[in-house]
């Protein structure tokens, strides 16, 4: 009888082991870190054991994806009551200045406002009709690399340094952009296309309404 037939014949009756459960016992299979014959209960174990460790490293990910999204939490919370305590632009754009470099380490930040009427700081100076329109597609964050984007220049000589950015539009209620939000880094990872951008999102519309309400 050719190894073929006896695993047909097993493949047709799976029954087999249900009658003759002490064949199980002389069934040995190669061990993949050993090399050596082990029983099918021995190989059992082991794949066991491999999936725990595999769901154990799987936990520890998850963990550590919740305690840097409470530690991201915890930021968003300190830059919104800031933006809340302050009385004029001038103490907007600080706290967004103090926390973005601050807490969230962000090494640069800009800012450009238009259309809420005169700011005494560089994030009134003007802009182009391209960084206007440019903002005003935006539908989330632009994150990605510097070539290319206008608000490279804000940063004067270090732009020559920096490697990405995110781009965060401002808005009003209606969706008319108003502003920009800039933060950029040497670092080519910092702000990469796939990035999620839900933080930089509400960062952007709590900016946006903190800016909005000192302008009336």
């Amino acid at each position: 009888m050719k190894s073929e037939d006896v695993a047909r014949y097993l493949h047709d009756h799976p029954e087999f082991f249900d009658q003759y459960a002490e064949m199980l016992t002389l069934v040995t299979l190669p061990d993949p870190h050993s090399g050596r014959a082990i029983s099918i209960t021995e190989k059992q174990l082991f794949n066991l054991r491999d999936k725990v460790r595999t769901l154990e490293a799987k936990l520890v990910e998850l963990i550590g994806f919740g305690e840097e999204n409470d530690s991201i939490s915890d930021k968003v919370h300190g830059l919104a009551v800031a933006l809340i305590a302050a009385t004029d632009r001038a103490g907007v754009v600080r706290a967004l200045y103090s926390h973005l470099g601050g807490a969230f380490a962000v090494p640069h930040v800009g800012l450009r406002i238009w259309g809420l009427g005169e700011g005494g700081g560089a994030e009134s100076d003007p802009v182009s009709g391209e960084l206007m329109a440019f903002a005003a597609g935006l539908t989330k964050p632009y994150c990605g690399a510097v070539a290319g984007q206008e608000a490279l220049a804000w940063f004067g000589e270090a732009g020559s340094q920096l490697r990405s950015m995110a781009q965060v539009p401002l808005r009003e209620t209606g969706g008319l952009s108003f502003g920009l939000l800039v933060m950029a880094s040497e670092e080519p990872t910092r702000f990469y296309p796939e990035l999620g951008t839900l933080y930089l999102e509400r960062i952007g519309e709590m900016a946006a309404a903190a800016l909005l309400r000192v302008a009336g």
